[in-house]
């Protein structure tokens, strides 16, 4: 289908995206707008918009206090072309009905949904268009878990993707991770990582603050439908 993102920050932003869309025969916008900005959001809203997730957005100072020590048990390393198809196995098993924005539209296909994060996962190993880099959990040569980043710019990096194999889950991998990624934005020169995830994904929110993340700052995301 014809899609269309966009960000938007203030209210009168809005008619002239909506006609835009219209203009171009778009069939799914998909908008984010601050979450402080109310008036946009009701704006988003009196447009046929739908509120799909709250995103939250953590910072990890990388200098203010010292990266926390990997003790985890499993070997962390840089991913390569050949290792795409096994981290679109741990996505496929880890992002199955996930709690995002395209999971809780129901006009889209849940399977189509879930292979949004398979393909996002495989080509951030195939391109660096997508990712700068793919770090990679394994254990006895099993992968296990993997973290994909991006280089925002001199001073920052971000997580933009992760999972761990379902059966693995508990053992500290995805920690073990996180810290290695911190490394790899440090080594890049940036002075913080940013990480995001859905408001109601307590548990990676947990591990996040455990290694020193920090609430940031927070989006809203609305789909909106056009009969075309």
């Amino acid at each position: 289908m014809r899609t269309a993102k966009a960000f938007v920050s203030a209210g009168e932003e809005v008619a002239a995206l909506i006609d835009s869309c219209r203009n171009q025969a778009v069939q799914l916008l998909i908008v984010r707008c601050p979450a402080e900005e109310l008036a946009v959001a009701q704006a988003l809203e009196d447009a046929g918009g739908r509120l799909m997730d709250v995103l939250v957005y953590l910072a990890r100072d990388l200098h203010a206090t010292q990266i926390p020590v990997d003790v985890g048990h499993v070997s962390i390393r840089s991913a390569r072309r050949e290792d795409a198809e096994a981290v679109a196995s741990v996505a496929r098993e880890g992002f199955k009905g996930y709690v995002g924005h395209y999971h809780a539209d129901p006009r889209l296909d849940r399977g189509a949904c879930d292979e949004v994060y398979v393909s996002w996962a495989r080509r951030s190993c195939l391109s660096r268009q997508v990712a700068d880099e793919v770090l990679v959990a394994e254990d006895a040569g099993i992968l296990l878990g993997f973290l994909t980043l991006r280089r925002n710019g001199p001073e920052e990096g971000e997580v933009l993707l992760g999972g761990v194999a379902p059966a693995a889950k508990g053992k500290g991998i995805y920690r073990s991770l996180l810290v290695r990624g911190m490394e790899w934005c440090r080594e890049q020169g940036a002075r913080r990582t940013l990480y995001s995830t859905q408001i109601v994904n307590i548990a990676a929110e947990r591990i996040l603050t455990r290694v020193g993340f920090e609430l940031h700052h927070s989006y809203l995301t609305f789909h909106k439908w056009f009969e075309v």
